[in-house]
């Protein structure tokens, strides 16, 4: 049989104003039986809302836990077929906290249970259905049971379920399985994504999966219904257009965020690279001075010994020119010598000479000294008085 697709929210609101359909899905979802269960007052999403891609409905159930004891919490439950942003969940969830109509008897809240329809997958989770529960634990990680539940816990905290419709395959194993299976998107008909084909006889003799599919099939009938699905695609086609041009448009900015980055990154590094040519061109023209003034230096060392050279070779030639004087005045004293000891010889000769004629005439050594001038020794160093002859 075909039945209208509940992904379709339309679909979906009809199907959970059925009471008694609604404590099927809900006893199915919390795996607790609900005994009653309530619409809150205008909870519902406005049909005609342009911004909002997440549908919503707040219960309140009473519940009959595994003890027996029966008691009221809050369901809040959220579909979305679309991928929607976390923040917009958290914001529902703090409606329901500061909404004072949720507290049981003036002081304290209700407990609450987040019910999450997904019409998209979260991540690499498998599991279809998700149950996030809280737990309360000691300082060593014990979990504490004492005294619990307790209404000031339960009031600020609460549990999730996370339905992730893509991952709906048609196992039907369990109850949950087989409430949820009329959500199954594989069994949407081939040209027409408003229907499902189901299979009714795998829900003979369960009533309560029976009026589930025919509410579904009565929906399906109406053409005001079937209209008001056509309302919704054409809503959320415009939806994911303006989705894909907002993510495009994201990417473009971020891509350009990316690469003004860069840029500035780049112009950062050119900027620390012409600073650091700056430096080096300053340290390099201080080398280039340095080694001027070192150059200037050496030229004026250079020079200062040129000049000492010159000098040098100033006092070198005149030294050369006061050895050539000495060496002609040693020529003359030495040719002086040599005339003055010709003279002398000449001299000592003619002295000689006489003195031998003074001797041979007789006279005494002390004669021919006074006779001749001289003193008595050289008269004797000039003759040999004993031999009577020149020496």
């Amino acid at each position: 049989m075909q039945i209208a697709n509940p992904i379709y929210d339309i679909v979906f609101k009809y199907l959970m104003e059925d009471e008694r359909i609604a404590r099927t899905i809900l006893s199915a979802l919390l795996k607790v039986n609900v005994i009653a269960v309530e619409v809150r007052p205008h909870e519902y999403s406005d049909d005609n809302r342009d911004t909002l891609s997440v549908f919503r409905i707040d219960f309140g159930a009473t519940i009959r836990d595994n003890n027996g004891q029966q008691r009221l919490i809050l369901i809040e439950l959220q579909k979305t077929w679309l991928e929607t942003e976390t923040l917009r969940f958290r914001q529902y969830l703090g409606v329901h906290y500061s909404n004072p109509k949720n507290m049981a008897d003036g002081s304290t809240a209700l407990p609450m249970v987040a019910v999450y329809l997904l019409g998209h997958k979260v991540g690499d989770i498998e599991e279809p259905v998700l149950y996030v529960s809280h737990q309360s634990r000691d300082y060593d990680d014990n979990i504490v049971t004492k005294g619990l539940p307790n209404a000031f816990i339960d009031s600020l905290t609460h549990d999730s379920i996370i339905v992730q419709i893509p991952r709906l395959h048609g196992r039907i194993n369990n109850r949950l399985d087989m409430v949820l299976s009329i959500f199954d998107q594989t069994r949407k008909d081939a040209n027409d994504s408003r229907l499902l084909c189901i299979d009714d006889e795998a829900y003979r003799d369960d009533a309560d999966m029976e009026r589930i599919l025919h509410r579904l099939s009565m929906a399906a009938a109406d053409a005001d219904m079937r209209h008001r699905m056509n309302v919704e695609d054409e809503y959320f086609s415009a939806i994911e257009r303006r989705d894909t041009e907002i993510l495009v448009r994201d990417h473009k900015i971020a891509e350009q965020k990316t690469q003004l980055a860069e840029q500035k990154t780049q112009l950062a590094e050119q900027k620390t690279q012409l600073a650091e040519q700056k430096t080096q061109l300053a340290e390099q023209k201080t080398q280039l001075a340095e080694q001027k003034t070192q150059l200037a230096e050496q030229k004026t060392q250079l020079a200062e010994q040129k000049t000492q050279l010159a000098e040098q070779k100033t006092q070198l030639a005149e030294q050369k020119t006061q050895l050539a004087e000495q060496k002609t005045q040693l020529a003359e004293q030495k040719t002086q010598l040599a005339e003055q000891k010709t003279q002398f010889a000449e001299q000592n000769n003619m002295i000689r000479s006489m003195a031998k004629m003074l001797m041979d005439a007789g006279k005494s050594l002390e004669e021919i000294a006074t006779t001749l001038g001289e003193d008595t020794e050289t008269i004797r160093q000039l003759i040999d008085v004993r031999g009577h002859r020149c020496q």
